[in-house]
């Protein structure tokens, strides 16, 4: 069910009903997915059926699962929550709205329509619980910290070999699935792979293709996995294939660089997200590429690979001790190339630390 002990899910679980407290609302039902996975350590899935957590702000717990996946009924019970099975036929969703007061009750961002919409027909009031749980889950302790290091760790060794994969005749697929080997030698799961050589480096969301590798070009490589609990790594570094250099990219690269150290070093607690976005986008625009960094700075981390906190412009969340989340600023030229650098830092008193040491220069 997950690496953790008992304790800690109860925990999570009472924090949340505090927060459900603090905000005036009666519950929140999570579906499946990584909300479920934070609060019970499961990453079960009933496909179309209804699984959802239920969390009352008085602190009960009540898990509405189809009785085809109830087998484990007994460790959720260990975590202080009431399993309520039910069969098809009957109706999974007002055992759901059962277990609140009356009140404004959020709702999970892993529902489908189909299953919000049944729920907004039995409770009166509901609203998205994203910022409620995110509250919760942004903050991360020494057990989720411990597990996003260790992968943070893992990816770099990855990049490590990365130089000696891209050369001249060979294609991104290629150098992409020995990647994926690489990956998973460090982790449980390959959740992505991005090798974008040359002009394909100009998407940031690029795969990889069957583009072969010529002198002188320039690759993003963007890389992560998941592991323990199912936490994840996620780290980009640019190369160059070969010794032909480009001066223009060279010199976009290091101020690249600047950049993503600027932020880093700017982040501090009680900044909010906007303010840290607009540092890298600063550097960024003053040497003339402002509108080629078409992405926002960065992103939180954690069971999710894109989750609270976003470092995005006019963001006006407020970033806390114990915050995870990427900077990675780029630039992309299109039809030409692309760049990005990207690390995992950890929000601390004293500012942001790098959980990613992979080299930044370009290599």
């Amino acid at each position: 069910m997950g690496a953790f002990d008992p304790d800690v899910y109860r925990d999570r679980i009472g924090r949340v009903a505090a927060e459900l407290n603090r905000q005036a609302m009666a519950g929140v039902v999570v579906g499946a997915g990584p909300e479920l996975a934070f609060l019970t350590g499961s990453w079960m899935s009933s496909h179309e059926r209804l699984t959802a957590l239920c969390v009352a702000a008085e602190g009960t717990a009540r898990l509405v699962v189809p009785a085809t996946d109830a087998g484990d009924a007994e460790r959720f019970e260990a975590l202080g929550i009431e399993v309520r099975g039910w069969r098809d036929g009957e109706d999974a969703h007002a055992l759901a709205a059962a277990a609140f007061h009356p009140g404004t009750v959020g709702l999970g961002s892993s529902l489908t329509a189909e299953h919000v919409l049944r729920l907004q027909a039995l409770v009166p009031r509901t609203t998205s619980a994203t910022q409620a749980l995110a509250s919760v889950f942004a903050v991360k302790d020494a057990a989720e910290l411990a597990q996003i290091s260790a992968a943070a760790e893992a990816i770099d060794a990855v990049h490590e070999q990365v130089p000696a994969l891209l050369r001249p005749g060979r294609t991104e697929a290629e150098v992409a699935r020995e990647l994926e080997k690489l990956i998973l030698a460090g982790h449980d799961a390959v959740d992505f792979v991005i090798v974008g050589s040359g002009p394909n480096g100009a998407n940031p969301h690029h795969s990889y293709s069957e583009r072969v590798l010529r002198e002188g070009d320039p690759v993003v490589v963007d890389i992560g996995g998941s592991l323990g609990a199912g936490y994840h790594s996620d780290c980009t570094r640019t190369y160059q294939v070969g010794a032909k250099s480009d001066p223009e990219f060279a010199a976009a690269h290091e101020t690249l660089q600047r950049a993503q150290q600027a932020a880093v070093g700017a982040a501090v607690v009680g900044m909010t997200a906007g303010e840290l976005d607009a540092v890298a986008r600063g550097v960024i625009t003053e040497a003339g590429y402002g509108e080629y960094f078409t992405h926002r700075t960065g992103h939180g981390l954690g069971l999710s690979l894109h989750e609270e906190p976003f470092i995005v412009a006019g963001s006006d969340v407020e970033l806390r001790e114990g915050m995870v989340f990427s900077i990675e600023p780029g630039i992309y030229l299109p039809g030409r190339w692309g760049m990005r650098i990207e690390d995992i830092v950890v929000l601390e008193s004293a500012g942001a630390r790098r959980l990613n040491g992979a080299p930044r220069h370009l290599r």
